[in-house]
């Protein structure tokens, strides 16, 4: 499967040339949109505390828990919003949350 790549629309494009507001036009694009702009909580990861239990990672609605041999590898920042489930999840607090700035 190739990798989808974002329409670039000029300035000056009339209304035929671009995608109607709140259209999906193709399958398996949220990657290409970071959503992690608006975040008021950003999450902290302390790699000390952490078990390596990835409980974390199944619960993160934004795929946002870095997983790479089978260990976390960090947080995806551009799609994270700051929602807190990972946190919740983590017996051994190993995820803290701090206010964004």
């Amino acid at each position: 499967m190739s990798k989808k790549e974002l329409k670039t629309v000029s300035a000056d494009a009339n209304w035929k040339e671009i995608t109607p507001g709140g259209l999906i036009d193709s399958s398996g694009n949220a990657h290409l949109f970071k959503t992690g702009d608006w975040r008021s909580m950003k999450p902290i990861w302390n790699a000390e505390k952490c078990k390596q239990c990835l409980l974390c990672h199944p619960v993160c609605p934004d795929s946002s828990i870095l997983v790479k041999d089978g260990k976390m590898a960090g947080i995806d920042y551009d799609h994270c919003k700051g929602c807190g489930v990972c946190a919740k999840a983590c017996p051994f607090k190993a995820i803290d949350f701090v206010e964004e700035g």
